[in-house]
């Protein structure tokens, strides 16, 4: 979907709203450059408002990107993005929506919640074009917001590879502890 377009994108500025250095990462392996304004979003949406974690992962997504892209055009500053990415991740077990966990303890739970369980992980991305103007409402943005699902299987983790694991900062700022 994406690759067909990426000469397109060469030259435009593209903010990602984000601090996740392996989201950066993962659009810098595209060959694009990107500027990174990390949101200031507080990640406070009613998990119950929405049908599925998808959903709510979508949402928080746009949250980010319209929260920096208003920051960005509110500061009037320099020259406006062409592009605003926002994206968020959650894990769904069993009904339950993991973020990130709050620290070594929740962390420690998690963990051992999915321990040897299967679980969905839902990213929800979503693409902000602040100059563009939106088809159905006649003025911008332009947004596109999306979700995808992956299913994944943990094998069983005892408590010392668990506590390993924490103990190398890794699984502080995943959710569900986990690389996305």
């Amino acid at each position: 979907m994406l690759i067909q377009h990426l000469p397109l994108l060469a030259g435009k500025r593209i903010v990602l709203a984000s601090a996740s250095p392996r989201r950066h990462q993962l659009i810098q392996n595209l060959g694009l450059k990107v500027e990174v304004i990390p949101s200031t979003f507080n990640e406070t949406l009613e998990k119950s408002d929405f049908a599925s974690a998808g959903e709510y992962a979508a949402e928080t997504a746009l949250h980010k990107a319209i929260e920096v892209s208003h920051s960005i055009l509110g500061a009037g500053n320099g020259r406006r993005p062409d592009l605003v990415i926002g994206a968020d991740t959650v894990v769904d077990l069993d009904g339950i929506i993991l973020e990130k966990p709050k620290d070594d303890l929740d962390a420690f739970h998690m963990l051992s919640s999915l321990s040897g369980r299967q679980h969905l992980v839902y990213t929800g991305v979503s693409l902000v074009l602040p100059s563009t103007d939106d088809p159905i409402l006649g003025k911008p943005p332009l947004v596109c917001t999306l979700w995808e699902q992956t299913k994944v299987e943990f094998a069983c983790l005892g408590e010392a590879t668990i506590n390993a694991y924490i103990l190398s900062g890794e699984p502080l700022d995943k959710a569900g502890c986990q690389l996305s």
